[in-house]
Order: C-alpha cells, then structure tokens, then sequence
C-alpha cells in the first residue's frame, strides 16, 4: 500500500507529475528514466540513501510510474512512495557492484517488456547519478530505442514551487537563522573549527521547536583568513585567529528543502578595503532584490548586483545565484536558471534562488547571501530574517 506518512498531499505529487508529461510529450518522449534523487523525491516521494547504487523512476504518459532499485531500498520505496506496491521494482543484490553483470540489463529487459523496447526514451545525461557505462549497457540493451537527452527536463518542472513546498522552504529557513544566530555568538579567537561544525550539525538536525531538521546536501563551508579565497573548503582541526575574517555558508533543510545562508565574521578590526567591499555588496545585494521581480529576468539580478561592485572597483566573474528547494548530496541547487548575464530566464512568482554573490579574492573572502521568494509583485522575499552586514568582534 502507499506509504502513510507522505510530506505531500497525493493531489500535489498528480500536479507535478502532470507537468513532466507536458514536457515529456513536448521533447516526444514515450518514456522518461531518471537516476538524480531529487527529481525522483520530487515526483514519487521516495527518500533513502541509496542514491550510490542504480535506482531510478520510470515515468510514462499514461500510468503511475515505477520505481526500481536494488532489492533491499525497495523496502524504503514501500515506505515513502505515493505510488501502489506494484509500482515497485527491484534488482537483486549481486548486481551492485559487479563486474559480470550489470543492473541496466534487467532495467532495460523490464522496459522492452512493457512494450518501450523500440521507443523513445528520455534519461538524464548530464546528471551526477547516471554514468556513462549504465548509459552504455542501456544502448546496448535497446538497440532498437532511441536514448533521448532529457537532461533537466523534471528539473525545470520544479523551478515554480507550490505553497506546499514554501512553507517548507520557510521551516528550512528558521532553522538557518538558528545556526548563523549560535555561530556569530560562539565564533571567538581560540575556539576549535571542529567544535564549532559539530554544534552546527547538531542545531541542524534538532531544528526548531516546532520542526526536526534534515542533513543538508552540502557540507558546513567556513574558510579563514586567505583561505577564503577558495570558497569550498570546508574544516579542520585549527582554532579562530585574531584579525581574520571566516565565512560561514550553511543551509538549513525540512523533509530534503533548503535555504542557504551565508554570514561573515571578522574578529577584529577589518581593514579599509573589507569595509568599502561590505558597503558595495551590500548595496548590490538591495539592489538585485528590488531587480528581482516577476517579469524580469535572472540577468536583471546580476546587472543590478554588478553596477555597485564595478563602482567600488571589485570584479567578480561567478554567477550570483542559483534556483534552490529539494536536493540531495552533493549539491542543494537544482541546476537550471543561473543568476548571471546572459541567463534571460523570465521570473516568475514562486520561483526560490539562493541570491549569492560571494567576493573571493586573492587573499581574503566575504560572503553575505540570501535565500529568496519571487512574489506575486514587488521585490523579493528574503526568506531568512537577519541584518546583511559583516559582523565584527572586536
């Protein structure tokens, strides 16, 4: 029977559905499979760490889809998909890892005996969880298919969330507030990275007092002083410095949704060019939010960012931002829309980014980033409630 404890009601879970098969019958798909997790959460509800082994969804035009994966998730799919026990499929276990035989031989075998051996069939490519020997064996196993790009076709069917998924989005957000509160108190000269990063985890999984907390799909991030030029390294075993500034990218995360947030500290005096670069990125900060308006574009954001930096003599070459909400490791975005120039994306209200224009410089870095809602009308909601300034602690 369907799992009982599903975080969607099963009207919205048909909503979703019903827009991948819009796109499906757009790129002239018969059958779509795919592998990311977070598209398979999205359309199914199922959620385990599984996702280093094959598994994948079966979505077709006319019936429920099917989950399949080996043998042992397939108890967790029981559990978590919205779909009837028939929908799920397995793989016995001696196919994981095997240099004899492969799980996409029985995956292709169950799709030709459903009648999609000589169909075409979307996968996703240019994805983290598909490799190219499983695309390999399927080709292999369906000469008679055709294997159809559909990198991001689910993943663009996410991009406009629901009510639903907003208050989530809202929960993962006071959670965020939570860690960023404990670490501007703790962080001092003398305190171990490592403690720190430990009291981190155990915030973000306690979560609020109304709602647990879920493990994020990236790591806490917190570079020091010239470290911070590189902006994903994570922690070690040293101690907080005097006149060092550390930026702390985490997100908090509800039943698999994030909001990223990202504060900086320095403990001590900043120098000048620390204060003029919070005053410019700031200002670009306020800026693209006003930009970020339904009917405007992802571009728009970046080129109301850009003006202040270029006017403070700051270049920076990175996107500014990215569509968040459901994700698995290893990355909480969803790999579609970026917030640059040249992304003419048009904005439309319900879309979720993480609005963050990092500075990371030769020596130093800063970051002050937002979680962000495109509303009905008028600029767009910061989902988390914190000043946007450097802190400092003499």
């Amino acid at each position: 029977m369907p799992a009982s404890h599903l975080p969607f009601e099963k009207s919205e879970y048909e909503r979703r559905l019903a827009r991948v098969r819009e796109a499906m019958a757009a790129q002239q798909l018969d059958l779509l499979f795919i592998e990311d997790p977070s598209n398979m959460a999205w359309l199914t509800g199922y959620d385990g760490w599984s996702f280093y082994v094959h598994q994948g969804v079966l979505v077709f035009l006319d019936e429920d889809p099917v989950w399949w994966g080996r043998s042992q998730d397939a108890n967790g799919a029981l559990r978590t998909v919205w779909m009837e026990d028939s929908h799920v499929a397995w793989y016995p276990d001696h196919y994981v890892q095997s240099t004899l035989c492969h799980p996409m031989e029985l995956l292709a075998a169950m799709i030709r005996d459903r009648g999609y051996g000589s169909s075409r069939i979307g996968v996703e490519l240019e994805n983290y969880y598909f490799s190219a020997k499983a695309f390999l064996v399927l080709q292999h196993e369906l000469p008679d298919a055709i294997l159809a790009d559909a990198t991001a076709l689910v993943n663009w069917q996410r991009a406009v969330k629901s009510e639903p998924e907003i208050a989530f989005m809202r929960k993962a957000a006071r959670i965020s507030e939570k860690i960023i509160d404990y670490v501007i108190e703790r962080v001092e000269p003398g305190v171990r990275k490592s403690e720190v990063v430990a009291e981190i985890y155990g915030k973000a999984i306690r979560g609020t007092d109304e709602d647990w907390g879920d493990y994020p799909a990236i790591v806490p991030l917190l570079p020091s002083g010239s470290d911070a030029a590189a902006p994903h390294l994570t922690w070690d075993g040293r101690i907080f410095e005097k006149e060092m500034a550390t930026f702390f990218e985490i997100a908090g995360c509800y039943r698999r949704y994030h909001a990223p947030f990202c504060r900086t500290i320095f403990l001590g005096t900043p120098p000048d060019h620390f204060r003029r670069a919070e005053a410019a990125l700031v200002e670009g900060l306020e800026a693209g939010l006003d930009a970020a308006r339904p009917g405007n574009t992802a571009a728009d954001i970046a080129r109301a960012l850009a003006l202040p930096l270029e006017r403070a003599g700051i270049e920076r070459s990175a996107r500014a931002g990215y569509p968040i909400g459901l994700s698995y490791p290893p990355d909480w975005g969803e790999r579609t829309i970026s917030i640059r120039e040249g992304d003419d994306t048009v904005l439309e209200p319900g879309m979720t980014f993480h609005f963050m224009p990092g500075l990371w410089m030769n020596d130093w870095g800063l970051e002050i980033t937002e979680s962000i809602l495109i509303r009905d009308k008028g600029p767009a909601e910061c989902l988390c409630d914190r000043p946007r300034q450097l802190f400092v602690k003499e």
